[in-house]
């Protein structure tokens, strides 16, 4: 058995989630593309996620809990599990953004305390 798993995305598509197509078991990452103008057709919260929005094109804004975050290409974004959001590309732009969702609080290790050397 591999103890890894190898996956290729339509990078084009609307979305994309990765959970079942890499067998994730800590996190939940997803791809979205959004044309210019266009906007997550709800607002939503999370019980118990966080989450983590990188845009990797584009540019476009993140209503959360009513106020307009501006992202462009390169941002970052982290949000609670109860604010508001929703994501919307700006009007003379589509956004590609990626989306990582884990349970806030349950990042016990990271990089430099979690890796071994071997």
């Amino acid at each position: 058995m591999s103890n890894f798993k190898k996956t290729t995305v339509d990078m084009s598509a609307s979305r994309t989630e990765l959970h079942d197509l890499l067998n994730l078991t800590g996190s939940e990452v997803s791809i979205n593309n959004l044309p210019a103008g266009a906007k997550v057709p709800f607002v939503h919260i999370h019980k118990k996620n966080e989450e983590v929005y990188g845009v990797l094109a584009g540019k476009g804004f993140m209503n959360i809990d009513g106020e307009d975050i501006a992202l462009n290409a390169g941002d970052w974004l982290r949000v609670d599990p109860s604010a508001k959001r929703q994501l919307r590309a700006a009007e003379d732009s589509a956004i590609t953004v990626l989306c990582i969702q884990a349970q806030a609080g349950s990042l016990a290790d990271y990089s430099l305390t979690d890796g071994v050397i071997v």
